[in-house]
């Protein structure tokens, strides 16, 4: 791939997720757009970024975008977030409570979306309780997967026995025992594609928590800032932001109120 035409995928990316691509991930982009131009039978970079560029209905920029978004995640990532969540949970039912909206930001294949899900369902423990999760992310592929919700043993692992048996049914496929999420979870749960990079987000009504959570990494201070702030605006006073453990808002201009490490709150 010659430099010109990384330069422009590199703003193609930009303009359209704000993920900023440093220059060291030339090889990268080439390795990943070279499964697209094999898909689409296309020779050539610059006949790929032709395409790109004449796309007027956005479908081949949303596949190009699946290609290249990095989705790594695990159930119960960074566990001491929802040790955290257990305990603020615990404390809103003491309080009368009875509602919770939480939002999982990039929640690629669905793993922190269940982890929150199957969290707050434990700590309610059958309580008459009104509570949705909804999870967004820029790829349609990954987003596709999620609702599936089917994981294999490997993706299980940070599953705990006792959780498996109560939310997962065993299925069997080609590849041997496949765990399936219950209804009884996935109903809580609404997944919907959303750009990150651009506010304001279409939500109805204000949230309680939101995990944006090692997505933030990806982005440009401007972008960062915009997110956080509108981020905020979303939360009700009270609620609270969880990034990941590579992110800080120090560097940003935000109204939120630091309580620990990576856990920040709307006063």
């Amino acid at each position: 791939m010659d430099s010109t035409t990384f330069e422009r995928l590199r703003a193609i990316v930009y303009e359209n997720s704000g993920i900023s691509l440093k220059p060291s991930k030339e090889a990268m982009v080439s390795a990943r757009v070279a499964k697209r131009m094999r898909t689409l039978g296309i020779s050539s970079h610059k006949e790929y970024l032709q395409l790109l560029e004449q796309d007027t209905t956005g479908d081949e920029i949303t596949r190009f975008l699946d290609v290249i978004s990095t989705n790594v995640t695990s159930f119960f990532r960074e566990n001491e977030h929802f040790d955290f969540l257990k305990e603020l949970v615990s404390e809103w039912l003491k309080n009368g409570k009875t509602k919770i909206r939480a939002w999982s930001a990039a929640s690629s294949t669905g793993e922190e979306a269940l982890s929150i899900a199957m969290t707050l369902y434990d700590v309610l423990n059958g309580c008459p309780y009104d509570f949705r999760v909804l999870a967004t992310d820029i790829s349609t592929h990954v987003l596709a997967r999620a609702q599936r919700g089917v994981y294999d043993s490997s993706q299980m692992e940070k599953v705990s026995s006792a959780m498996r048996n109560r939310f997962f049914q065993p299925v069997s496929t080609q590849r041997g025992c496949d765990f399936q999420i219950r209804d009884e979870i996935l109903h809580h749960i609404v997944y919907r594609r959303l750009n990150l990079s651009r506010p304001p987000f279409p939500m109805r009504g204000q949230l309680d928590i939101v995990f944006c959570r090692n997505v933030m990494i990806y982005f440009d201070d401007a972008t960062r800032n915009k997110l956080v702030a509108e981020i905020y605006r979303l939360l009700l006073p009270g609620g609270f932001l969880f990034t990941g453990h590579a992110e800080s808002l120090s560097s940003l201009q935000t109204d939120f109120t630091y309580i620990r490490p990576t856990i920040y709150q709307k006063k």
